[in-house]
């Protein structure tokens, strides 16, 4: 039986969807233009201000159905978890357009890449589709291993910037430095993302590894 809240749970899916797709091409478009030397910094901007566009959707969405419905404990925990994270996808479009100005100040640095960092631009893509795709299953073990990869982020960048600071090539070492405090912030976005999906699951935000696991899909 449809309820009269439903509709309006459609639409919010719909919207967080429609988020998450121009989150993963917008980092994705970024880093791109960073490692690679293309200018993207044009389509990052349109797609971070259409994700921030669609953040005060949500917000005014969720608040619509908090005043019309009185949603039970589980619409509930939806609906609040969706304004958090709709607010990581739109810091997520922020950061992905402040590494295309990186790019934009520098000038070309495809010449200042390096192993480490190709490997944190790596990781970094992929906590983000995992991060959009945490949410879309519900996956409450996809959750746990976005915390695990964000850890390693900081290791990389925790290691990284002492070299950095000790450089002589100031051009370089600035741009990557920029680069690596964006993509660690990235991070820390994907795993508050991540525990705003366990609350959904489990109504905890860092719950423990037995209730992770009853909540697991077979």
């Amino acid at each position: 039986m449809t309820r009269l809240i439903d509709p309006s749970l459609q639409e919010l899916s719909e919207i967080m969807s429609g988020m998450g797709d121009a989150v993963i091409e917008c980092v994705a478009l970024a880093i791109d233009s960073y490692v690679d030397g293309t200018n993207t910094k044009e389509r990052v901007l349109e797609l971070s201000d259409s994700i921030r566009t669609r953040y005060y959707e949500v917000e005014d969405l969720t608040f619509d159905m908090l005043l019309k419905y009185q949603p039970v404990a589980d619409d509930f925990r939806m609906i609040r978890s969706s304004t958090e994270i709709s607010y990581a996808f739109s810091r997520f479009g922020r950061y992905a357009y402040d590494i295309t100005l990186v790019r934009d100040l520098f000038g070309d640095v495809t010449e200042c890449t390096n192993a480490t960092l190709i490997e944190s631009c790596k990781k970094v893509k992929a906590m983000i589709r995992d991060a959009v795709m945490c949410f879309a299953d519900l996956d409450v073990r996809k959750a746990a291993k976005i915390r695990e990869d964000e850890k390693q982020i900081d290791k990389i960048y925790n290691r990284r910037l002492p070299d950095l600071i000790k450089s002589s090539d100031t051009r370089c070492a600035l741009a990557e430095a920029l680069l690596l405090r964006y993509l660690e912030r990235i991070g820390d976005h994907a795993v508050f993302m991540s525990d705003a999906v366990n609350y959904i699951v489990t109504g905890k935000h860092r719950p423990s590894e037995e209730r992770i696991a009853s909540h697991t899909k077979e």
